[in-house]
């Protein structure tokens, strides 16, 4: 189980300048990390334009911040993107990002980056492993239309609410939920068969280690990592925000057991080196 912040990663330097000089990034989850995907989050100043395609690569953008515009360059598709919209991009999707306003989103990739990247002439990144299927074009979800559709979920002893924005059959190898916790709500988890990030957006609240006894306080800005050896709990302090993502990707119905484990749902990934 490991912790970090963005003031953390600021305050060593890791804030880096991407897609020309157009984005500000700081790395959350790396290659290194092992955990079979990668997660940064990316500041766009208001009227900034970039095209991108990354050919490598399989990307899915949740919009925190800000309203984005998304326009397919080949299809002629477009979306405009508010807090709770994802999009997800492939190799064969070149594609235009306009920041209508400023923006913050949370980019997550497969095959995960090493976190030095920076992007070619194309607006690609070089390759960086084996491809996820994907679903065959770039597509667009929005948390609230979701949940009008049912597809919001109770979870984790009923503590959670969760919309899963991406499921295993769309192909990209991670999970993207959308959760909330209400104030005073409390959990204790295992995830035997997974890695799992979540990034808090907002909400305070503590995480701890059920087999060491840390504690860390989960603030904006903090993301925690845990494995198939972290048995961990959760209590909101007030109602929490968190974007949450699982490798391997799940199948979408699945509900935390008495040991507040998920079914298995594909191969683990390593995790970190020891």
């Amino acid at each position: 189980m490991f912790v970090r912040t963005l003031a953390g990663l600021k305050a060593a330097g890791g804030e880096k300048t991407v897609a020309h000089g157009r984005a500000r990034v700081l790395r959350l989850v790396t290659r290194s990390d092992g955990m079979g995907f990668s997660m940064s989050d990316v500041r766009v100043a208001a009227g900034i334009e970039s095209d991108l395609w990354y050919k490598h690569h399989w990307e899915a953008n949740y919009v925190v911040a800000g309203t984005l515009g998304v326009e397919e360059l080949d299809g002629g598709r477009s979306w405009t993107l508010g807090p709770g919209g994802l999009y997800g991009v492939g190799p064969g999707d070149r594609h235009r990002l306009r920041a209508l306003s400023e923006v913050r989103v949370v980019s997550i990739f497969n095959p995960p980056l090493a976190g030095d990247e920076n992007h070619d002439a194309d607006g690609a990144y070089p390759p960086g492993g084996d491809v996820p299927a994907g679903p065959g074009a770039m597509f667009v979800r929005r948390v609230e239309e979701l949940r009008a559709a049912g597809r919001e979920m109770t979870v984790a002893g009923d503590s959670a609410r969760s919309v899963r924005m991406l499921l295993k059959a769309d192909g990209l190898g991670f999970t993207v939920s959308d959760v909330h916790l209400a104030a005073g709500n409390r959990n204790r988890l295992w995830y035997k068969h997974h890695w799992e990030a979540n990034y808090v957006l907002e909400g305070e609240g503590v995480v701890a280690s059920l087999a060491t006894g840390e504690e860390w306080a989960m603030e904006p800005g903090m993301v925690y990592c845990v494995g198939p050896d972290d048995r961990h709990s959760m209590h909101a302090h007030s109602d929490l925000h968190l974007l949450s993502v699982f490798c391997p990707a799940l199948l979408g119905h699945e509900l935390h057991d008495a040991d507040g484990t998920l079914a298995a749902s594909g191969p683990v990934p390593p995790g970190p080196a020891a």
